[in-house]
């Protein structure tokens, strides 16, 4: 059974979120939440955050501004 939970966003996470979309990983906005609470549930969002966070102190990593900046 599901329940039904309404979010509000700024326009900014909203966009953000839509672009995701119409990169075809997700087919919903609820299957793109979905999918972010079950990494945050298993750690993994932390671990990557993480990772990412060490990636960047090295210098191995880049600043993204945009989501056209992960093509």
């Amino acid at each position: 059974m599901r329940t039904i939970v309404n979010i509000s966003l700024p326009k900014k996470l909203n966009k953000i979120v839509d672009e995701v979309m119409r990169g075809g990983k997700f087919a919903t906005k609820s299957e793109f939440f979905r999918t972010l609470i079950r990494l945050w549930e298993q750690g993994k969002l932390a671990e990557e955050l993480e990772a990412s966070r060490r990636e960047l102190k090295s210098g191995k990593g880049k600043f993204l501004h945009s989501l056209k900046d992960l093509r």
